[in-house]
């Protein structure tokens, strides 16, 4: 395993995006154990992108327009949602006690489809996997598989480390109303600018 790959898989999972800011949320409105499950449902949301690279379906998705803007549109559209649910529940940013947590099951399947209606992590698994994979030759699929699990593991890790350090502060910023109230509109506003950034891309 080369160090470039390692180099360009941090830099890739660091870059904040849609799997970080819906950590930081968890991990804000709900505490650590709320960002761990977090990070391992966007770390999940990653195995269909895997499945997708290694049977061919990210080569149709690549080449066929209508595909590609049917995923990309739905995965606008539950940004948008996201965006939508968390100005509406004033009650999970709650400096009244603590917030009702929320089933794991439910975080996880937030966190996957987050990911899996994502097109452009299909599209960066094609041409990035194989860049540091020999094509043609034995051993080619167990390499990429290993690759994507260092890739995986390295999302979980600094997802979760993004989500920890938002619940360690959990409790000064819930306890400022005003703060909370911007911190709910800034990641609403997050979520509205990366379904743009996902819309025009």
């Amino acid at each position: 395993m080369s160090i470039a790959f390692l180099l360009t898989t941090l830099v890739v999972v660091v870059t904040p995006g849609t799997g970080v800011v819906y950590t930081l949320a968890a991990g804000l409105s709900h505490g650590r154990r709320a960002s761990v499950v977090a990070a391992l449902g966007c770390t999940l949301g990653i195995v269909p992108h895997l499945v997708a690279t290694i049977t061919g379906l990210a080569a149709l998705l690549h080449t066929s327009v209508v595909a590609y803007e049917v995923v990309k549109y739905l995965g606008v559209g539950y940004l948008l949602y996201m965006a939508w649910v968390t100005l509406r529940d004033k009650q999970a940013l709650s400096v009244e006690g603590e917030a009702a947590p929320q089933p794991a099951a439910r975080v996880i399947a937030s966190g996957v489809l987050i990911n899996l209606l994502n097109p452009k992590l299909t599209i960066f698994f094609v041409a990035f996997l194989p860049q540091f994979v020999p094509a043609d030759e034995p051993g080619s699929l167990g390499a990429m598989l290993r690759l994507s699990a260092v890739f995986m593991a390295l999302t979980f890790v600094v997802f979760t480390a993004y989500g920890m350090c938002a619940a360690a502060v959990r409790h000064r910023v819930l306890a400022r109303p005003r703060v909370m109230t911007g911190v709910r509109r800034g990641f609403a506003a997050c979520f509205v600018g990366l379904s743009a950034w996902l819309a025009v891309g």
